[in-house]
């Protein structure tokens, strides 16, 4: 178990590092189409687009709030915003599409939300049939979905599976009633288990599980419980999430006292224990909350060092550009960010005046590409090595001798190796290269940026 004094003092507001510049550096009002159609063009020319591009797409509805969620989303059981919302992705696909022209294949698709499964199959397939008309698909594509337990039916889990869709993630969170009342989310474990067998039946390569520690009324024994019997479905991969308590971005947060919610050393032990029985049950630790069976793309990737870290999370495609459709959805063209609208009414706006509906985001400097490299490395490897490209400052140097003081990294010259302790810091280790946050460190704010580290 590890010194709480070490709890204590990495446990602080940190970045997930799913990009670089992290969001709180991006510009806001930064809808100029014809910038962003020139960072596309720049990636397209460097060939950043060989291996293919990724694809998400967030479908914002949910017909119920679960209070815990740091996700965009828009409340309703009105089903016919399904076809307008639907439209409204095809519009704006067929803009990036003008721009990618014959560069464009499709390497990794994913439905995120949300919840992808609140759309009907029937409309799902209209929207996959449409959106990959015409367009080629990568001969090694991994198409990928969310699913909600309670709404996924198999006639979902079979109209995406016809499409190409071999990979399937299921939101658990957690299985105690007590924990489930508070965050609104009733999920019978059957539930669960249907879908599961329902997918290994119709034949989906991989079923992932989502499960979160941190939540409201969670203690050893009830995370216990959840694990132990979840494993027992066999998920070939499962994201152990560290619940994110924003409530001055998600006012939903607030719905319970913060004195209900495991912090620090009480919260690290839930990490712990699932760990070790993820372990157990031949789990292997891939990075920042992610275990996957030996058998799994994921771990495979991460072994033959091709793992790859985005918006999406770990992805097992080493792709160089990420194209989001829908609202508050995220794009990654290598030398640039953005960010659509996060309203359903801007985003439609926008897609009315037939413009790509960003609001927000950066376009990288030289530099900026030279620390994502080594923050990639450390999140995706373990390691990293900058012979020749830089000298480390002396908050750097200061801010790695510590962590090797602290047990959690090797280093010396150019190189870094995270140790088996420090793959439960990796988001401390990575903020050593985050030369734009070590640089602002004088800049006070009353709000807070990030989710605490543990």
């Amino acid at each position: 178990m590890l010194p709480f004094a070490l709890i204590d003092k990495y446990n602080v507001p940190i970045p997930r590092y799913t990009s670089y510049p992290t969001v709180p550096f991006w510009k806001d009002d930064l809808t100029d189409n014809e910038d962003w159609k020139l960072q596309i063009h720049k990636a397209i020319q460097a060939k950043k687009t060989e291996q293919g591009i990724s694809l998400y797409i967030h479908l914002p509805f949910c017909e119920q709030l679960c209070t815990y969620c740091g996700c965009n989303k828009r409340i309703t059981k009105n089903h016919s915003v399904e076809t307008v919302y639907i439209d409204a992705l095809l519009k704006e696909w067929s803009l990036y599409k003008a721009i990618f022209g014959d560069e464009l294949v499709i390497r990794e698709l994913h439905l995120g939300g949300g919840t992808p499964t609140f759309f009907s199959p029937e409309n799902l397939v209209f929207l996959m049939t449409e959106l990959l008309k015409g367009v080629k698909i990568h001969p090694e594509k991994e198409f990928s979905f969310e699913g909600h337990p309670n709404n996924t039916t198999k006639e979902h889990l079979q109209s995406l599976y016809n499409i190409g869709f071999r990979r399937v993630s299921f939101g658990v969170q957690d299985l105690n009633l007590k924990v489930q009342t508070a965050i609104n989310r009733i999920q019978p474990f059957n539930k669960t288990k249907q879908v599961t067998d329902w997918a290994r039946e119709i034949g989906y390569e991989s079923v992932n599980f989502d499960l979160i520690y941190g939540l409201p009324f969670q203690t050893k024994e009830t995370i216990k419980e959840t694990i132990e019997t979840v494993i027992q479905l066999e998920p070939n991969r499962i994201a152990f999430y560290s619940y994110a308590h924003v409530p001055w971005t998600k006012k939903s947060q607030r719905a319970y006292d913060e004195n209900d919610l495991p912090k620090g050393k009480d919260k690290y032990e839930l990490y712990e224990l699932g760990k070790q029985l993820f372990t157990d049950a031949k789990y292997t630790d891939v990075g920042m909350d992610h275990f996957a069976l030996e058998n799994d793309g994921l771990l495979i990737s991460k072994q033959n060092s091709l793992l790859h870290r985005n918006f999406m999370g770990y992805t097992t495609t080493n792709t160089e550009v990420l194209i989001g459709l829908g609202v508050s959805a995220i794009s990654d063209v290598f030398f640039g960010f953005r960010q659509n609208y996060k309203t359903v009414e801007e985003y439609y706006n926008a897609i009315n005046e037939n413009t790509i509906p960003i609001y927000r985001g950066i376009n990288v400097s030289d530099e900026d590409i030279l620390y994502r490299k080594h923050i990639l490395n450390i999140a995706c490897k373990g390691k990293t090595d900058w012979k020749n490209e830089f000298e480390l400052t002396s908050l750097m140097k200061n801010q790695l001798n510590d962590l090797q003081k602290d047990g959690l990294v090797e280093w010396s010259d150019s190189q870094l190796t995270v140790t088996n302790l420090g793959w439960s810091f990796l988001r401390n280790i990575c903020a050593v290269f985050d030369k734009k946050m070590n640089d602002n460190k004088h800049q006070q704010t009353t709000t807070p940026k990030f989710s605490q580290a543990v």
